[in-house]
């Protein structure tokens, strides 16, 4: 074993047993480790293999079932339009937890923090959100800052573009764009389509949070997860719908429209803020992390077929 590696305790707690959560508990249980998974309900979706706690986060017989882990990992999240109200006390309690533990807290993070960029973004590009969501991330980083500065939690970050995979929801190209591709009708889309644009594999995020908490090197930093290379929206399109023996077909979505659908659907409503993004090249450069830990990119073709395969499972058409 590694001098740097942490696995001689093999519990891992991951908080949120959402797209992520769930992903980083598979890649966890993938390499040996016991792994419980915490979230309101008792995850009755868990991977095989993790154990379920039913808890929120804060409440006070939590930390004595988390006692001795290796990590932490933050992948829970409020709604997307609750994200001012209650994401920042949600990680506040996570830390807390950690704390308390005595573990090291691995926190996923997002891009939104950078704000407008007009270069790949590596982990040393200012945080200078432009957006409310934005600036509730970076408020949420330097508080995580802070109380590593103060020796209260050993902290690693790991940030990751718009998410694509299993089980994700509320993404650009989540469930709604899944839906739209398995049954040929158009695919919704945003800003410019032919601008370059970074896609996380949501598997290859939670692989890059498991991998991180086992890594005593990767504390103290923030790691941009490995990604496929980027492509633009027009061209993942047309791979998404070859995949599934569709011929492609999308729509541009108006900032008007989106406000219309938002009154219904809170997280499109959100989405509205964040097409910056999708109006010019949006590219995440990882070589910090490939060159430290290796590149653990899955083939975007790969990625989507496994996506689609996924979605044909839980609601077939």
């Amino acid at each position: 074993m590694s001098m740097h590696d942490t696995t001689a305790q093999d519990h891992h707690v991951v908080l949120g047993a959402g797209a992520l959560g769930g992903a980083t508990a598979e890649a966890l249980l993938g390499a040996g480790l016991k792994v419980s998974l915490v979230s309101r309900s008792g995850a009755a979706n868990a991977p095989a293999g993790a154990a379920s706690i039913a808890a929120t986060l804060g409440r006070d017989d939590l930390a004595s079932q988390c006692r001795g882990a290796a990590a932490i990992y933050f992948c829970a999240q409020p709604p997307y339009h609750q994200w001012p109200q209650h994401f920042p006390a949600l990680q506040d309690a996570a830390v807390t937890l950690a704390e308390t533990v005595g573990a090291p807290l691995i926190v996923a993070e997002n891009l939104y923090g950078y704000g407008t960029v007009d270069a790949p973004m590596t982990e040393s590009t200012p945080l200078r959100p432009t957006t409310r969501k934005g600036g509730v991330r970076t408020a949420m980083h330097h508080a995580l800052l802070r109380a590593q500065d103060e020796g209260r939690v050993r902290v690693a970050v790991a940030r990751g573009s718009d998410f694509f995979g299993p089980r994700v929801q509320g993404s650009a190209v989540g469930a709604r764009f899944v839906d739209a591709v398995r049954a040929g009708k158009p695919a919704e889309a945003m800003g410019d389509v032919d601008a370059l644009h970074t896609y996380t594999y949501v598997k290859d995020f939670g692989a890059a949070l498991a991998l991180l908490g086992r890594r005593a090197e990767a504390l103290g930093e923030v790691w941009h997860v490995p990604n496929a290379p980027a492509i633009t929206t027009r061209r993942f399109i047309e791979l998404a719908y070859r995949l599934s023996g569709h011929p492609p077909k999308h729509r541009i979505m108006r900032r008007a429209e989106m406000a219309m659908i938002g009154l219904f659907i809170p997280a499109v409503r959100e989405m509205i803020e964040m097409g910056y993004a999708f109006d010019r090249d949006y590219v995440v450069d990882h070589s910090k992390f490939a060159a430290a830990f290796g590149d653990i990119s899955t083939p975007l073709e790969a990625a989507l077929a496994e996506t689609l395969d996924d979605a044909r499972q839980w609601s077939p058409a």
